[in-house]
């Protein structure tokens, strides 16, 4: 494993709990400004924080909504804005399904529905300085895009592409982005992902030292695209998971006060 920096983290005890509470969490649905369809879990006490769950490709499915509860198990109100609402709101299996809307996405149509869920959390009494964000897969290039240009209070980012070339119209390239950081920033890529080149990585290492703001990334050696998605998928690496989520959630208890 490769890093720059150091976070707090919390212990690999504290990552198992986090994937038991996910049941005993409630998940509900809501509709944010603009009509934007809303998967929310609360916390059974306190709230300490609020954080975006920005999705997969695949959408808002089972696995996200699962993030949103490991979220809510260690006290965040986390809500998953539904990119795909315009669509019809789909949970494509295949990525040959989901292609089409990913790249059918705007950086203006992915603001309102970011900016609908942190009005969600703000209503909800979250102060803006407690609001977090974290992206898996496309929702990670979200995620360091929103560091840069929403105001959230810390970011994580989960194997995002789009480093040197932009992905939809309206969002910049990663390096853009990580040149204009506004909130600390946490990016966590595996080296054995074909769609992210460790050289795109170290490039936007190498970048994030211009803004002046915290900012850390994590490669796992042997850990491919996807490796922190759903347990049952093929692409699930649990060791890098488990370290990846620690240091997600280690990440928002620095900067989330």
């Amino acid at each position: 494993m490769t890093d720059q920096g150091s976070v707090p983290t919390h212990g690999p005890d504290v990552a198992v709990a986090a994937h038991g509470v996910n049941d005993g969490q409630r998940t509900e649905m809501a509709i944010g400004a603009g009509g934007v369809p809303l998967t929310v879990s609360r916390p059974d006490g306190v709230v300490r924080g609020g954080v975006i769950v920005v999705q997969e490709a695949y959408g808002v499915n089972a696995h996200i909504a699962a993030v949103t509860r490991k979220l809510a198990g260690q006290g965040y109100l986390a809500v998953a804005p539904h990119l795909y609402h315009r669509a019809g709101d789909l949970t494509p299996d295949t990525f040959a399904a989901a292609r089409p809307l990913l790249t059918g996405l705007t950086g203006d149509e992915m603001a309102g529905d970011l900016t609908a869920a942190l009005e969600f959390l703000l209503g909800a009494g979250v102060d803006d300085d407690r609001i977090g964000i974290v992206g898996f897969c496309m929702g990670g290039t979200v995620a360091l895009w929103a560091a840069a240009t929403l105001p959230v209070a810390a970011a994580v980012t989960f194997y995002g592409a789009g480093i040197t070339k932009p992905r939809w119209s309206g969002v910049p390239a990663g390096l853009e982005s990580a040149a204009s950081l506004r909130a600390p920033w946490l990016g966590l890529y595996g080296d054995a992902d074909t769609s992210i080149g460790t050289e795109e990585v170290e490039a936007l290492r190498s970048t994030l030292g211009s803004s002046g703001v915290a900012a850390q990334i994590v490669r796992y050696p042997g850990a491919g695209h996807a490796f922190a998605t759903d347990p049952a998928s093929p692409h699930h690496v649990p060791e890098a998971a488990a370290d990846a989520w620690n240091r997600a959630l280690g990440w928002f208890d620095a900067h989330l006060r």
